[in-house]
């Protein structure tokens, strides 16, 4: 079971790695009671700035991140970096994005087609995308931006690092929101970046299908219900980026990890990949 009291605060954070007032982070906040959890409020931040100054406010916390947390080993040993993984972190910071996107797109181009991108052992149960992807979505950007910043804050990545004291603590998990939407709306679309099709209406009868299904608790691999205020269900329907949905997408995955043993880690999971929670 969980180290840390079940009471503990939760947050789930839907990630940008260039935050922007059109496009801010999302940050969840709640609480887990039994199988219910309630959202407690939303949060946004439109620099990367203002989101490390939050992430450096005391604890505790246990909170999910749209964001990857490794690179696929097979990656890593081709490209000669280390396979620690907090001395791989440290090298993948100093890189610039240009450096990144041309040293994947390298590794890529001498791959054959359908198998051009290099996989982490989490990405097939989650159905994520490669950590290494640097463009639709470019998580590997959001990987040189948030982990980073979630260390030089003092978080705790989970499974990466020792546990810390567990009455002070601010652990994070790698989330993702697609796992959970999937499972409940198969490959229906309920979000898009673009505003031109964020007022679908086949979208919103989507994202109003998805908020059903969580608050009567349907995901199976939850088994949580999320409880909402009337205005907390309209600004998670209203909201076409689906951006506050992920976050609260995030937020029902670390209420799942906060009572799962070992906070939801596989005794098999390779810590230099990391580990999406509840795949």
């Amino acid at each position: 079971m969980s180290s840390i009291p079940t009471r503990t605060p939760l947050v789930g954070v839907d990630f940008s790695s260039a935050p922007s007032r059109r496009k801010p982070i999302v940050l969840a906040r709640g609480e887990r009671q039994g199988k219910v959890v309630r959202l407690q409020g939303l949060e946004t931040f439109d620099s990367l700035a203002a989101f490390g100054a939050w992430l450096a406010l005391p604890g505790p916390w246990l909170g999910g991140f749209d964001l990857p947390f490794g690179l696929p080993r097979e990656l890593v040993q081709a490209l000669g970096w280390p396979s620690d993984w907090s001395a791989l972190i440290e090298r993948y910071a100093a890189l610039s994005r240009s450096e990144i996107r041309d040293l994947f797109a390298a590794f890529c181009a001498a791959r054959p087609a359908g198998g051009k991108f290099a996989h982490r052992a989490c990405d097939g149960p989650a159905g994520s995308s490669p950590s290494m992807k640097w463009v639709n979505p470019p998580v590997a950007f959001m990987l040189h931006a948030g982990v980073p910043l979630l260390l030089q804050a003092g978080v705790q990545l989970h499974g990466h690092q020792p546990p810390p004291r567990p009455e002070a603590a601010r652990i994070a998990l790698e989330a993702y929101p697609g796992l959970l939407a999937r499972e409940i709306l198969g490959r229906r679309s309920y979000k898009s970046d673009e505003a031109a099709k964020q007022a679908s209406p086949e979208r919103l009868i989507a994202r109003k299908d998805l908020v059903d299904a969580l608050e009567q608790g349907r995901s199976q691999r939850l088994g949580l219900r999320l409880k909402l205020s009337h205005a907390q269900r309209d600004e998670l329907v209203a909201d076409g980026s689906g951006d506050r949905l992920d976050a609260a997408l995030c937020l029902m995955q670390a209420a799942w990890a906060l009572e799962a043993p070992r906070h939801g880690w596989p005794l098999d999971a390779d810590p230099l990949e990391g580990w999406i929670v509840s795949a």
